[in-house]
């Protein structure tokens, strides 16, 4: 990936420094009057709609959105576009039901993986304990990949320097505050990077003449025809994938349990909802402009090309701004999401006697140390955020539909996970999405049909999410 130095170095690390610093001070400042274990874990229980409203948001938006959806739209055309939108969006109306279920039925509970333990008991739940910090520890490695990315583009910095201020500060006052914390500074940076979305956004549009349904249709009709097959395999692949590891996410139960009463979160949900689907909409359409603009363009910076191809240095400061933010808002959320589920859960495992609060620190700052080494090597975004989906793919439909369902026993519950997560895997592209496990490696690609071949994502999240159904009523 070429550097375009458009500001140097130094100016790179210090705006980073100071951003993350001013939020670290920040989260520390507030949560020094929210002390205690429930304000830790779950904000006492009493947050309020405009606080919850911006902490799902800013949770949810996090530096993946400036790289993912409009890479997937440079080959997935409209439907990578409309799935990525509604996949990061509709989770937030299923948690409006089954939120408010999980409330009534489990009302002490304080993790989605400590209801899992009471609904089935230890083997599954130890399952799913793994596939979620596992998920959460991906995701992490992702954000903080995309960020020291776009900062080596800019500014020719090393990812490690990025990689290793943006952890830093995050953990210092995500590990003191904890969702106090996290919430609070939501509130701060929803505001800063929705001021810089609408600025960005507008400058997108009126440097570039082409943004346009009619400039995609002469240059790249194929990204909108109904005959193009990765429009609909695409589409609901993000959907399916998306949808499944938001369903996943800690951070997001945690403030389903930090809601002041259901009324608020309902309302907090469906406000969420209809912020996130046109963020993400227009930051994938970015992607059908630039690969109709230029068919070479490197998906991961698709967005950038549009937005950077004047080289003006205070359009590079404000996305520079802009991806800190979006960053801190999401990695805090996944911190203190990670810390609660060692606090809550992994007592159930190890049962030791001792401050399980510091123990989660611990093993948080270990799990930081494998993000900052990953990060640093700049590994694909979203094929590392794909690998993460699929765990969660596996489980989806077992264990919320287990909640409605009470004749589906853990055994059951158990095989068909596995058995969706093998096969998924099986079918689960490589990097250069040519082959897989099974077709390319074990039989030879020549051997199956070209739709097979050429949808090797689509039916691994296909295959994964839905073939454990056959297995519920095994006995």
């Amino acid at each position: 990936m070429k550097e375009i130095n458009i500001i140097s170095q130094s100016s790179a690390i210090t705006l980073t420094f100071i951003t993350c610093i001013l939020f670290a001070i920040i989260g520390i400042i507030y949560s020094k009057k929210y002390r205690g274990i429930n304000n830790y874990l779950v904000a006492n229980r009493t947050v309020g709609i405009f606080s919850l409203t911006t902490s799902f948001v800013a949770s949810a938006l996090g530096t993946w959105i400036l790289f993912g959806p409009a890479s997937a739209a440079t080959w997935g055309g409209i439907g990578a576009v409309i799935g990525y939108a509604l996949g990061t969006a509709f989770p937030l109306f299923i948690l409006i039901y089954v939120g408010k279920k999980i409330r009534k039925s489990y009302s002490k509970a304080r993790t989605l993986i400590e209801v899992i333990r009471i609904r089935f008991g230890l083997n599954l739940f130890k399952l799913i304990l793994f596939l979620s910090v596992f998920y959460m520890t991906i995701f992490l490695i992702a954000e903080v990949t995309a960020v020291s990315i776009l900062v080596n583009y800019i500014s020719g910095t090393d990812l490690w320097i990025t990689s290793f201020i943006i952890i830093i500060c995050s953990l210092i006052y995500t590990l003191y505050g904890g969702l106090r914390a996290s919430i609070f500074t939501d509130n701060i940076q929803f505001i800063v990077f929705g001021i810089l979305l609408l600025i960005s956004f507008s400058y997108l549009i009126s440097i570039n003449n082409e943004f346009s349904f009619e400039y995609i249709k002469t240059n790249k009709p194929e990204l909108l025809s109904i005959k193009y097959l990765p429009n609909f395999t695409a589409g609901l692949t993000f959907f399916i994938a998306v949808a499944a590891t938001n369903l996943f996410h800690q951070g997001n139960w945690q403030r389903v349990y930090a809601a002041k009463n259901h009324k608020i979160l309902k309302n907090s949900l469906i406000l969420s909802f209809f912020i996130i689907v046109p963020i993400v909409f227009v930051m994938g359409f970015s992607g059908l402009i630039a690969v109709s603009k230029n068919s070479n363009i490197f998906p991961d910076l698709a967005f950038f090309s549009l937005l950077l191809k004047e080289n003006i240095w205070i359009i590079s400061f404000i996305i520079l701004l802009l991806a800190i933010s979006l960053t801190i808002s999401s990695i805090d959320t996944l911190i203190n999401a990670i810390s609660s589920l060692i606090i809550v859960d992994v007592n159930k495992l190890l049962k030791f006697k001792g401050d399980y609060l510091n123990f989660s620190k611990k093993i948080v700052l270990i799990l930081s140390l494998i993000v900052f080494f990953v990060a640093s090597e700049g590994f694909s975004i979203l094929y590392l955020f794909l690998l993460a989906d699929l765990f969660c793919c596996a489980a989806v439909l077992t264990i919320f539909y287990s909640f409605y369902d009470k004749s589906i026993k853990e055994k059951n519950a158990y095989i068909s996970i596995i058995i969706g997560l093998l096969i998924g895997l099986l079918l689960f592209p490589s990097p250069d999405f040519s082959k897989s496990i099974l077709i390319g490696i074990l039989i030879p690609v020549h051997y199956f049909p070209v739709f097979i071949t050429k949808s090797l994502l689509f039916l691994s999240f296909l295959f994964a999410t839905f073939f454990p159904i056959l297995t519920w009523k095994m006995r």
